[in-house]
């Protein structure tokens, strides 16, 4: 295998799964300004798709978003500075965790509204097709956001008008507490709906990065030689919170049995133990220099203005004092 690509997807790996460790450390101190959903345990979905984008490629997400904007080449120092609620984030300290946006880095934003951020992928994708640059558009969803009717309308839109979209289906099993068994009836259903439309799906069942990659890398190659969109399911389990920054396998709803599984496979330890010692401890080092940096940055960055209210995509409407 090789070893330049076992490096890079580590230091992906680990970018993501210790800026959202810390992100969990301090969250209780009220420094961070707005709910977090972390996606530990989720990474390897993110790296591996990101991973077989190119920089002119665009990706959009849910709440859950803080690996697709890291594993696109969104500025670190930029979305802690926003969970701070500072000026220097990357939406100005206006949208918090759940909304971080890099159009530079080829990241749309996020919706923390279930499902929205499907039809706007669809939107980026018809654009990308009518621009003719052969550019592809992958939209990051829960399992529970297909449920919701827009991604059905979605689906067969894309079909229909053969776009270069990538639905990417981070299925951790549970839509907050409600596990998938009891809001379907078949499993496969997912895969099914996308099939039935005339989409091809794939199913990855392991959470194996390698294998999500291949479908990325196939997937991507179908969608700039125009064939239409593709899904891919990816298998993960959430290991923290739906939102916030602890365990929750005393709730009630999920034990710790369930994850263990899952946790033996940690994807990170797996890319870790191909490494030799040297390189991984150089790795490490460099993302834990760099996060200590964006938090620095995100301390040291002043809040918005109070005059920067109504700046922003609605900026041309009048501000009025009586509402």
């Amino acid at each position: 295998m090789d070893p330049t690509l076992i490096a890079r997807l580590y230091a992906g790996l680990r970018r993501i799964r210790r800026f959202e460790e810390v992100t969990a450390e301090i969250y209780p101190s009220d420094r961070i300004k707005s709910p977090v959903h972390l996606a530990i345990g989720q990474e390897q979905v993110a790296v591996g798709v990101c991973d077989a984008l190119e920089p002119g490629d665009w990706v959009g997400g849910s709440y859950r978003s803080h690996a697709m904007y890291l594993a696109k080449g969104g500025a670190m120092e930029g979305m802690m500075a926003e969970m701070f609620g500072k000026v220097t984030g990357c939406c100005r300290g206006k949208g918090g965790s759940m909304h971080v946006i890099a159009t530079g880095a080829g990241v749309m934003g996020s919706s923390a509204v279930v499902a929205t951020q499907v039809p706007v992928a669809a939107g980026y994708a018809l654009a990308a097709q009518r621009a003719g640059q052969g550019r592809v558009v992958a939209v990051f969803l829960g399992d529970g956001a297909t449920e919701e009717g827009c991604f059905y309308e979605t689906v067969n839109f894309a079909a229909l008008h053969k776009l270069p979209l990538l639905f990417v289906v981070e299925n951790n099993g549970y839509a907050i507490h409600e596990p998938l068994t009891k809001r379907r009836a078949r499993p496969e259903g997912i895969r099914a709906v996308a099939e039935a439309m005339g989409v091809p799906a794939v199913h990855v069942a392991d959470g194996d990065l390698f294998a999500i990659r291949d479908a990325a890398l196939d997937a991507v190659a179908a969608l700039r030689a125009g064939a239409g969109p593709r899904l891919i399911e990816a298998q993960v389990y959430r290991w923290r919170q739906h939102v916030g920054p602890n365990e929750d396998f005393d709730q009630g709803y999920r034990d710790r049995a369930e994850a263990e599984p899952w946790l033996a496979a940690d994807q990170l330890a797996r890319l870790a133990a191909l490494l030799p010692a040297a390189e991984r401890e150089a790795i490490d080092a460099a993302i834990e220099a760099e996060i200590a940096a964006a938090i620095r940055f995100a301390e040291d960055s002043p809040p918005p203005d109070p005059a920067e209210l109504y700046d922003g995509p609605s900026s041309h409407l009048e501000a009025r004092a009586d509402v």
